[in-house]
């Protein structure tokens, strides 16, 4: 049986840097309601920074702390990510001088500093050091 031509086509790594960096895009926007949680609850009283704090300990309601530290480290990778791929777009756009070379080179430097960043703040996040 043949496969389909577009299941057989390899996309080069600049390409999946660049589909990933509208996905990382697409799941800040889709998680901004609990950014806006995040910093209202951290912000208001000492009360609710207590909360806040709580959330990643005990968690919210029947979400457990683990789930919520996922979402945030969800969050985390994404911010990083797009952060990395924008500045690799802007570069390219500023530069107008972008070989095949560059932008493989780039799109790997957008991804290895974007995921050791993540599982530095991860690590952080879950308390290994």
């Amino acid at each position: 049986m043949r496969l389909p031509d577009a299941l057989q086509y390899r996309l080069p790594l600049a390409a999946k840097v660049s589909i990933l960096h509208r996905a990382s895009g697409l799941l800040m926007f889709a998680l901004l309601p609990f950014v806006i949680w995040l910093l209202d609850t951290s912000l208001s009283s000492e009360v609710s920074y207590e909360r806040f704090a709580a959330a990643f300990t005990v968690g919210i309601g029947f979400v457990p702390a683990v789930l919520v530290k996922l979402v945030a480290l969800a969050l985390i990778w994404a911010f990083l990510h797009h952060l990395f791929a924008g500045v690799r777009h802007v570069w390219m756009d500023a530069t107008h001088s972008v070989t095949r070379q560059q932008g493989q080179t780039s799109a790997v430097i957008t991804l290895v500093g974007s995921l050791v960043l993540t599982v530095l703040l991860g690590a952080k996040l879950f308390g290994l050091y």
